[in-house]
């Protein structure tokens, strides 16, 4: 077993594991190999080794392209941005637009203490009747 995990695109010739399933540049699979073949496969055709999934048995690698990987890499870094933030939570706070000057101090107060404790706060005015 590995002591670490490796980071995407990391893996370059040092591979834990002895029996490898190993898939090429265009998705094909190749089928589980030696350690040794891939490594030979890798070299004769300029590719890089990848990991893409370890807790299977064997361990999937696939063949990539340096502009593959760091394709890969700006699509995860894309993912990882677009997904909220856990611990992160959004306060919503509504009120009439004829609100009291004292209610509304109030208000501005709980937005303030919420934006303190790094809340994102959605504020929406209604229009009196």
């Amino acid at each position: 077993q590995p002591k670490r995990k490796a980071a995407f695109g990391s893996v370059g010739r040092r591979i834990p594991y002895r029996i490898l399933h190993v898939i090429n540049q265009d998705g094909e699979s190749l089928g589980n190999m030696h350690r040794a073949e891939a490594l030979r496969l890798m070299d004769e055709h300029g590719l890089k080794l990848v990991l893409l999934r370890e807790n299977v048995e064997p361990p999937v690698y696939r063949l990539m392209t340096g502009q593959q990987i760091h394709e890969e890499q700006l699509k995860l870094a894309e993912k990882k941005k677009a997904s909220p933030k856990p611990g992160m939570c959004t306060k919503e706070l509504s009120f009439s637009s004829a609100i009291a000057k004292n209610d509304l101090e109030t208000k501005t107060k709980q937005i303030a203490q919420w934006i303190e404790k790094r809340h994102h706060v959605k504020v929406t005015v209604r229009q009196a009747k």
